[in-house]
């Protein structure tokens, strides 16, 4: 299996570059996530996943191991082929996918090109344990913001809220304040409430 290719950088396009090993030239499919890292430089290094078919040799690179460990993740789902996955890839940075996952995002997932609620819904159940196991991604924690969102729901609840509406108002104020208390999420609850 080829796992990396370093070489002299031929061609670069939004969906693929062409690298010269040795006279040999490689084309290789990327995300526009590995697009976006790769500079003018003219040697270049990409940790590779090759996919073999009936119909065909398809070399994907990356320009971090950890992206390509999340692609494989991500194709080992029942609905999800390199095609979609490279999407997701995309349209997310590697530590976004983490995050959407982690933190049960369903939204952020559901929001990328060909993956619908139940696609969705399998990536978070069969990820959620897999993701933090991934070389180079930082570790999350989520049982301390999983603690505090039903501490701040409970109390809520309490003072009369429907769960339902309260949790989204919640979800949207831990995202941009993670490390908020239970009384700072409940103080900014109520204002937007």
């Amino acid at each position: 299996m080829i796992t990396q290719l370093q070489g002299r950088l031929i061609e670069k396009f939004l969906t693929h570059v062409v690298i010269d090993c040795q006279g040999v030239g490689y084309e290789v499919h990327i995300s526009l996530h590995t697009f976006g890292q790769l500079g003018d430089n003219e040697n270049i290094r990409l940790y590779t996943h090759l996919q073999v078919r009936e119909d065909a040799h398809t070399l994907f690179g990356f320009f971090e191991p950890m992206e390509r460990s999340i692609f494989r993740l991500l194709i080992s789902i029942s609905g999800i082929g390199a095609s979609i996955a490279r999407t997701m890839l995309s349209s997310m940075t590697p530590h976004q996918i983490q995050q959407a996952i982690v933190h049960e995002d369903l939204a952020a997932i559901k929001a990328v090109k060909g993956i619908g609620l139940k696609t969705a819904q399998r990536v978070l159940i069969e990820l959620k344990d897999k993701i933090q196991n991934v070389a180079g991604m930082e570790e999350i924690s989520s049982s301390r913001s999983n603690t505090t969102k039903e501490e701040t729901l409970s109390a809520l609840e309490v003072l009369g809220y429907p769960r339902r509406q309260a949790e989204k108002v919640i979800d949207n104020i831990i995202q941009s304040a993670p490390e908020s208390s239970v009384e700072a999420l409940i103080k900014q609850a109520l204002n937007k409430l």
